[in-house]
């Protein structure tokens, strides 16, 4: 009866131990996502060079195609999420495109997070989202979209930017862009790359 009886007070005690064990999720706005694993494709055009979660734009060079990025499977319905940390290493450049969302339904890319010298966070197109992102320091982006809705910006936890989203087809790409007012060089490294959707 005494072996019975400890038996059912460490099975207790580990029932205990996980259900007060912490979620292991850090999305930002929680509940009902589904974790999935999106293919990819490595585009390298001009001086862009990729290195598994490395992207280098190696020239200085203010015109062209200059590109080191994932560009990600498309999808056109439901609610997205992407989470993804990146620190850039190095960057004499500015205005270097960090993350897209990119509408194949129209011309040109529909919401693009980039970054100028000295670290302030901008849509491309648009207003200040945050500011910090300096060299070395390391910064969690989340994207949320709503297809047909909304898409919400998330730096380090915080709602920073929101717009309406049309429906269509769209994809998600990050990485080393030299937009149409930047230019190189910049090394950024990006770690902990995780997708959901519900």
């Amino acid at each position: 009866m005494k072996k019975r009886s400890r038996a059912l007070c460490a099975l207790a005690s580990v029932a205990g131990l996980m259900l007060s064990a912490p979620t292991a999720f850090a999305e930002v706005e929680p509940g009902g996502w589904t974790s999935y694993s999106p293919t990819f494709t490595v585009q390298q055009r001009g001086c862009g060079v990729v290195n598994n979660l490395t992207f280098q734009l190696t020239c200085s060079t203010g015109s062209g195609d200059q590109r080191a990025e994932r560009r990600y499977a498309t999808y056109s319905s439901g609610t997205r999420q992407f989470e993804g940390y990146f620190r850039i290493s190095s960057m004499a450049g500015t205005r270097i495109s960090l993350k897209q969302t990119f509408n194949e339904s129209a011309a040109g890319p529909f919401f693009m997070l980039a970054v100028e010298r000295g670290g302030r966070l901008y849509r491309v197109g648009g207003d200040t989202i945050a500011t910090g992102a300096t060299v070395g320091t390391t910064v969690r982006v989340n994207t949320v979209h709503v297809v047909g809705s909304a898409h919400r910006t998330y730096i380090n936890g915080s709602q920073r930017h929101s717009m309406s989203s049309p429906g269509g087809n769209f994809y998600d790409k990050f990485g080393s862009y030299r937009t149409d007012s930047g230019a190189g060089p910049i090394t950024t490294v990006w770690s902990d790359v995780r997708f959901w959707r519900k």
